[in-house]
């Protein structure tokens, strides 16, 4: 089976270019690369990530909302809990809406909205989710497999059990 390389971008339907440039630049430290007039391109340096803004004539305008099929959210990784919270006080002093920093079953989840209420997330994995990670970029797993390991470890975690 062909593969692929990775993800080289993301592109986002916005109803204000001017707006949406601003919260990715001032808020997660994007900076603008190219302005094609309905589109706008923007880069993140540490991470080497394009994101791409456009504004479609005849778009309706209205929020987004996950509810809609398509795009559910954006995940985006943290370092660390420290860089997590550091992110929580970062939205908090901007003005950004965010939910609290919450530990599930796998992870850390700060999530946040842009100015159009497209939902992402910072999310930092368990030792337990970096570990299943490494097992499944290493070798086939069935559906099964899968899913007994998955059973197990949220029974353990009910059980009080360390995971």
């Amino acid at each position: 089976m062909p593969t692929f390389a990775g993800i080289d971008h993301l592109s986002l339907s916005v109803t204000d270019l001017d707006r949406s440039q601003r919260f990715y630049t001032d808020v997660l430290d994007f900076i603008p690369v190219l302005d094609f007039g309905s589109a706008r391109s923007l880069f993140h340096r540490r991470t080497r990530f394009f994101l791409a803004l456009v504004r479609h004539e005849g778009g309706n305008g209205t929020p987004f909302t996950e509810l809609a099929t398509g795009l559910d959210h954006v995940g985006l990784v943290a370092a660390d809990l420290d860089e997590l919270i550091a992110w929580e006080q970062r939205f908090e002093a901007l003005g950004v809406v965010y939910t609290p920093i919450r530990e599930m079953e796998f992870g850390h989840h700060l999530n946040f909205r842009d100015p159009d209420n497209i939902p992402l997330e910072f999310t930092i994995s368990n030792e337990t989710m970096l570990g299943w990670m490494d097992e499944l970029a290493e070798r086939e797993f069935t559906p099964e497999e899968i899913q007994a390991r998955v059973a197990e470890y949220l029974a353990s975690r009910e059980g009080g059990v360390p995971a």
